[in-house]
């Protein structure tokens, strides 16, 4: 028993310790996305189904000593496949879906090691079935869960603090060295016997029929698209982390703890309430979003009402868990049901819809499932005909308001678009007494850009570009010292700041959602009005600017947010150097850090402390105008007499400030980044 607990608990932390570990290698390969962990946890999903896939043609077609033999086989194979490091050449190289990309390259980094890990836990089971016949081995799928979760857990509290990403990725390695010579024993105690699992003399245990087949899909594909949407709600908003990746995964596997391991901790008559609850908090989190509403709240109401909801969705598969002598037939079906999620939210959802849909869709199909559980109540309990009619009204009502919520705000919006980097919309906004008439662009839930009705060729800067903002005083500045100036802008928006271009200026951006440049283009007039010709290179800004000659820019800005979320890889050490190479020797650097969540300053300074450079935060109220937006803007420049220009010293209201490094700050790296450290 030990060897296999050993054996289970050991594949299942490593498992779930490697995702956050190798999604966080891969994100500043593909523009630090939040979607980067969605298409992940496709992968992860997809390669659970093949581990249980595995293991169910295994134990049912493979005779004992030959698994043994198999399987260790396999283990060896996947050693020479260590260390996990990803190979660099698969970093994006354009500005498209590198959905597939992605596949791929966690397939050849980890795809035979995380499979095996994947099979563990059921073939395990199989084997502790056959060596202790009549045993019940579901207590050790609730163990495996156990293991997973500590894994979250421990990864954004202890490993990601204080281990490089890189020793990161040797660690878990020989952990799975390891893992391989415990399974290699565990099979040569299986390997007894000369034919594959069967059924006993005097079994009566019925085979699952196709509707518990597809019962058992249908709730694991529910909690599974529930997991993910919340989980892209949580990280438009904040920062594709591991701390908001494992918060929402850890709730739901220990919905699978508690559920597995006794029918006693999920009671009906309290859960199936609280359902009803969470799906009214779930509806009440979406409009939270909407609204821009306090991401505390938010966080509090989809992280309890997706574990209520797992719990009800795991709770309804553990009360319907087969006779043993199924169970890899069970679990199939179950990672079944997490691939279709993960496929749906990942894959399709960006291409089906130009809007999160996936959310209220997974809302619907929750109360639909628990309907069709109810109606079908387990011979003995009590039938209703009143409470069957009751429940499926309550389901039509439910999905009819969702729907009508989702065409109202399909027709709020002048347009909107959806890809693999996120959604956008552009709205309308009326004149409104001293307010003019405005056109705004929405990515997520922060405005990207506002141009005014009225000013058709997109001349007058609005929103975070006003008079006081940083990149405006560095721009006048630099035209008054140099004349026309050569301009480099991570982030296109809506393209309100070429604006603030002169003629004979060069103005560069670098941009990395294709969707962007085609809305900023066909839907404002910023860029077909503005007084220089402007280019736009597509790509990852940091790839892009590795890949080209020097741009010997005057000024390099920063104001790439998605959402309020933080793209990481633009603001580490590295992402400076390269930086540094683009400018001329008094060249300037700007970047937009206004955050609800995050205070940016002490990374902003670590790095500028490196370089020898001076740096002013501007604070702006946004005050001077109707269309103008408070702002934090973060200037730096290699010769301190920059900021003694009449810009930066003007009585306006706003406030123009040192920038000084926090005492005891670790800098940001490549290799390391802890967002903790500097939350609100």
């Amino acid at each position: 028993m030990i060897v296999y607990a050993a054996t289970i608990f050991l594949s299942a932390f490593l498992l779930f310790q490697v995702q956050p570990l190798i999604a966080k290698f891969i994100l500043p390969w593909f523009g630090g996305s939040a979607a980067v962990w969605s298409a992940a946890l496709l992968f992860f999903q997809l390669l659970l189904l093949a581990g249980y896939f595995y293991a169910y043609l295994v134990i049912r077609f493979v005779k004992p000593k030959q698994q043994f033999w198999m399987h260790s086989a396999l283990l060896a194979v996947s050693l020479l496949t260590l260390p996990i490091i990803p190979n660099p050449v698969w970093k994006a190289t354009g500005g498209g879906d590198p959905t597939p990309r992605i596949l791929i390259l966690l397939a050849l980094t980890i795809g035979l090691p995380y499979m095996l890990l994947s099979a563990t836990s059921p073939l395990l089971q199989a084997w502790f079935v056959r060596a202790r016949h009549g045993a019940v081995p579901y207590r050790l799928f609730a163990l495996s869960n156990f293991g997973s979760m500590l894994a979250l857990i421990s990864y954004p509290t202890l490993i990601e603090p204080k281990m490089p990403l890189h020793l990161q990725g040797i660690t878990w390695s020989w952990g799975f060295a390891a893992f391989a010579s415990l399974c290699a024993l565990a099979a040569w105690r299986s390997r007894e016997g000369d034919a594959p699992i069967h059924a006993e003399a005097g079994d009566e245990s019925e085979a699952p029929g196709l509707a518990d087949k597809l019962l058992w899909i249908g709730l694991a594909a529910c909690a599974s698209v529930l997991l993910l949407a919340v989980t892209s709600h949580l990280t438009q908003n904040v920062a594709p982390i591991p701390l908001l990746w494992v918060a929402p995964l850890s709730l739901y596997l220990l919905s699978f703890i508690l559920c597995f391991e006794s029918d006693r901790l999920y009671p009906r008559w309290l859960f199936l309430p609280l359902f009803a609850v969470a799906l009214g908090a779930l509806t009440w989190g979406i409009t939270l979003y909407e609204n821009n509403e306090d991401i505390k709240r938010l966080i509090l109401a989809l992280c309890g009402s997706l574990f209520v909801c797992c719990m009800v969705c795991h709770g309804e598969l553990a009360r319907r868990r087969p006779h043993p002598r199924h169970l890899t037939q069970f679990y199939l079906m179950i990672s079944i049901g997490g691939a279709i999620g993960g496929l749906f939210v990942a894959f399709l959802s960006p291409r089906l819809f130009h809007d999160y849909s996936e959310f209220p869709i997974a809302l619907v199909g929750c109360a639909a499932l628990v309907t069709c559980v109810l109606w079908n109540r387990a011979p003995g309990e009590p039938r209703s005909l009143w409470m069957r009619a009751a429940l499926v009204l309550a389901t039509v009502s439910f999905a009819g308001y969702l729907g009508h919520a989702e065409w109202k705000k399909d027709h709020y919006y002048v347009r909107s678009v959806r890809n693999f980097y996120g959604v956008m919309h552009v709205r309308d906004d009326e004149s409104n007494g001293d307010v003019p008439g405005q056109r705004v662009l929405v990515h997520g839930t922060i405005d990207h850009g506002t141009q005014l009705k009225d000013d058709v060729k997109g001349h007058i800067p609005t929103s975070y570009f006003g008079q006081n903002s940083g990149i405006n005083r560095v721009i006048r500045a630099l035209h008054d010292t140099r004349g026309a100036v050569r301009i480099g802008i991570i982030g296109l928006g809506a393209g309100v700041t070429a604006s603030l271009a002169r003629q004979g200026d060069t103005l560069h951006y670098y941009e990395i959602n294709s969707q962007v440049l085609d809305v900023a283009s066909n839907q404002f007039g910023f860029l077909k009005g503005c007084r220089t010709k402007p280019e736009v290179y597509m790509g990852d800004a940091r790839l892009v600017l590795e890949a080209m000659p020097n741009e010997n820019l005057d000024l390099l800005t920063l104001d790439a947010f998605s959402s309020d979320a933080v793209p990481m890889h633009l603001l580490t050490r590295e992402a400076y150097q390269v930086y540094l190479r683009h400018l001329k020797p008094g060249g300037v650097l700007a970047m937009h850090i206004s955050n609800r969540y995050l205070d940016l300053k002490p990374v902003v300074a670590q790095n500028m402390a490196a370089l020898g450079w001076h740096g002013r935060v501007i604070e702006d109220d946004g005050i001077l105008q109707s269309y103008y937006t408070g702002t934090t803007w973060v200037v730096l420049a290699p010769d301190s007499r920059f900021f003694e220009t009449r810009h930066f010293q003007e009585d306006d209201g706003s406030t123009v400030v040192p920038l000084q490094p926090k005492p005891g700050f670790p800098a940001w790296t490549d290799d390391f980044s802890n967002i903790v450290t500097i939350i609100k």
